[in-house]
């Protein structure tokens, strides 16, 4: 991965998503829209979800030190800081949404709509589609899991901003109310993304099952040469570059450690450059076939060397 790409991308999201929220929030709050001032909130966190990332990013470009503390990499404190940001930041900020959607729906206050207000949301939906399409490039061309993830949240953006022009659209058709039941969907909606973002940090942080290609697996094992079979694969891991992967696999009892030891190498070796998925490290563990069959009938002789998801 190109770190210092990826990380002047987040620099410039950044900045651009800076100047949404505040264009955002200044005009609604001077229109009294609480619908556009909770979308400049939801705006807010991508600047922050950005300055999460560059942190990360600088973590993972530094060298390690000697002797190495965290052996298997820091990119786990991505996602400390993930899990802060969408288990705190974004669920206190769903409940003062919320809050402030009931209070304008009891109020029955009716915000000011202006041809700067909609030109604003306008603007900045055509500010946000362009960051979408950028970070999606550029997390493609450079394999980045959080700039395509974050492609995807400045996306939502684009959806909410869209609410909010048709709320916009029911106030001047005489139903100011439409205003302030929007903030509450917002607010809905901010609360599910950070519970969505909650729940896929703590899986990380659990060691969950990471998603692999089994079935390219399947092709590795019974192309390489002295594998009767495998199993007890397990894997972890939350996103390319962080997957640690560790299997049984077994061979002829009569060769000698050298030559099985080799046969490890060439599934870990092949593991890491064929499995799509980012695998950074494979564990091989050798187990002697015990039986008469060859290497075809070792799998289906042998009742204890199954393939193990």
């Amino acid at each position: 991965m190109n770190y210092p790409r990826v990380r002047r991308t987040l620099i410039l999201t950044f900045f651009l998503n800076l100047c949404v929220s505040l264009a955002k929030g200044i005009v609604g709050a001077l229109a009294g829209s609480v619908s556009m001032v909770a979308d400049a909130v939801h705006s807010l966190f991508d600047s922050v979800s950005n300055i999460v990332g560059l942190i990360s990013i600088y973590v993972a470009d530094a060298p390690p030190p000697d002797p190495p503390r965290h052996q298997y990499g820091h990119g786990k404190f991505e996602t400390i800081g993930t899990m802060v940001v969408g288990g705190t930041l974004l669920l206190i900020t769903a409940v003062v949404v919320g809050y402030e959607g009931f209070g304008r729906f009891f109020s029955g206050a009716v915000p000011d709509i202006q041809p700067l207000t909609v030109a604003v949301m306008v603007v900045t939906i055509g500010v946000n589609i362009t960051i979408t399409l950028y970070e999606r490039r550029v997390g493609r061309e450079e394999n980045s899991s959080f700039l395509l993830a974050d492609s995807q949240h400045t996306a939502s953006d684009i959806l909410v901003s869209l609410s909010v022009l048709g709320g916009f659209a029911f106030v001047c058709l005489g139903y100011p109310v439409a205003d302030a039941i929007i903030a509450l969907g917002i607010a809905v909606l901010i609360a599910k993304m950070g519970m969505e973002i909650l729940y896929n940090a703590l899986e990380v942080l659990a060691d969950a099952s990471a998603p692999m290609d089994y079935d390219r697996i399947d092709v590795i094992m019974q192309t390489t040469a002295g594998v009767y079979s495998y199993h007890d694969f397990r894997c972890r891991g939350g996103k390319p570059g962080e997957i640690f992967c560790d299997l049984h696999v077994v061979v002829d009892p009569e060769i000698t450690v050298r030559e099985a030891h080799l046969i490890g190498n060439r599934v870990r070796d092949r593991m890491k450059a064929e499995v799509e998925g980012g695998v950074v490290d494979v564990m091989v563990h050798i187990d002697p076939f015990f039986g008469n069959a060859g290497p075809a009938e070792a799998e289906k002789d042998n009742g204890d060397d199954r393939i193990q998801r």
